[in-house]
C-alpha cells in the first residue's frame, strides 16, 4: 500500500491567520474516514512521535490530518520552533476553535474523504477543545481524547489572577526550550466572555457521538482522575487506561527512534480498533 504524505499545507483562516497542516493517507479508490489530530498546550504538529503516529493511522486506512494552531507560537517558515512568542501570548480558546473549524472545512471537501465519517483526536488541552467542538459541530461523528483535560478553566487564581490583570502578562517557562512563554490577559478575558461555550463538562455530557477516552495512569500533567470524570459525565463513552503511561505516552521531543514508543503504540492501536468498530463498520 502506497502512503501519501502532504506536509506543510497552508490553511487560511480570516479570523486568525495562516497556519500549516499535514495529511497522511493511503493511495485508495475508496473514500476514507477523516481523522483530525488536535495538539495541546506548548504542542505542535511535528512534536515528538506524532509523524510516526500519523503513518500508523494512515496505513490502517484513514485520512489523517494534523495541524498547528495559528497562535501556538510556531510560524509558516519555522514550524518546529516557538519562533513567534507574541502570537503564543495572544492565543486563546476562541482562536483554537476557529482554527479547528477551518481545518474541518478544508479537508472535509477533499474527494478522498468520506464526509460522513469525521473523527477528532485531541491530546491534552487539545482534548478539551475537541470536546467543545464536537458538541457544537454536527459534522463530527467520533471523538477520541488522549490525556485530555476535563476543564478549560486552567488559569491563575486569587492574588495571582489579580497580578496577571494588573501586569497584563504572565510567563511560563518551557522546560525543554528554556523560553519564557507569555500569556496575555486577553486569554482570560476571552474565556470569561465565552465561558458557557468553553464548558468542557457540559459538552462532554451532551456529546452524542462515539466517544473514546484514553489516559495513562501515571500522567504527570493531567491526572487520570480527569479521564474518570469525563467517563462519568458521558457514561456511553469508553474508558481505556494505559497502566504506568505518562502524559505523552512515552514520546518526547525530539523522538529519534523509528518506532512508536510502546504506550503510544497501545493508544494508537486502541484508537484504530475503536474507529473501525464504532464508525467504519457500524
Amino acid at each position: 500500500m502506497k502512503l501519501i504524505k502532504q506536509q506543510n499545507i497552508t490553511i487560511s483562516n480570516p479570523e486568525t491567520k495562516k497556519f500549516l497542516a499535514d495529511a497522511f493517507y493511503p493511495e485508495s479508490g475508496e473514500k476514507l474516514p477523516l481523522l483530525i489530530f488536535v495538539h495541546g498546550y506548548k504542542g505542535y504538529k511535528d512534536w515528538g512521535a506524532w509523524n510516526l503516529m500519523a503513518e500508523k493511522f494512515a496505513k490502517s486506512g484513514f485520512f489523517f490530518v494534523k495541524f498547528n494552531f495559528s497562535h501556538n507560537g510556531t510560524t509558516i517558515d519555522d514550524p518546529h520552533n516557538f519562533a513567534d512568542l507574541e502570537a503564543f501570548g495572544n492565543n486563546n480558546y476562541s482562536k483554537e476553535l476557529s482554527d479547528l473549524g477551518a481545518v474541518i472545512d478544508y479537508f472535509i471537501k477533499d474527494s478522498k474523504v468520506d464526509d460522513q465519517k469525521v473523527v477528532l483526536i485531541g491530546h491534552s488541552r487539545g482534548g478539551g477543545i475537541s470536546i467543545v467542538k464536537t458538541f457544537g459541530d454536527e459534522r463530527i461523528n467520533g471523538l477520541i481524547t488522549l490525556a485530555s483535560v476535563d476543564s478549560l478553566e486552567r488559569f491563575p487564581k486569587g492574588d495571582d489572577l489579580e497580578k496577571w490583570k494588573k501586569r497584563g502578562v504572565y510567563y511560563v517557562l518551557n522546560g525543554r526550550t528554556k523560553q519564557e512563554m507569555p500569556h496575555y490577559y486577553q486569554f482570560y478575558e476571552d474565556f470569561e466572555k465565552n465561558n458557557v461555550l468553553f464548558d468542557v463538562e457540559r459538552a462532554a455530557e451532551m456529546a452524542k457521538v462515539h466517544f473514546l477516552i484514553v489516559h495513562g495512569t501515571k500522567d504527570e500533567s493531567v491526572n487520570v482522575k480527569s479521564a474518570d470524570h469525563l467517563h462519568i459525565l458521558n457514561p456511553n463513552s469508553e474508558l481505556f487506561l494505559i497502566e504506568n503511561a505518562d502524559h505523552t505516552f512515552g514520546a518526547k521531543e525530539p523522538w529519534e527512534a523509528t518506532e512508536l514508543p510502546n504506550d503510544l503504540k497501545k493508544a494508537t492501536e486502541k484508537c484504530i480498533e475503536f474507529i473501525n468498530q464504532k464508525i467504519v463498520n457500524e
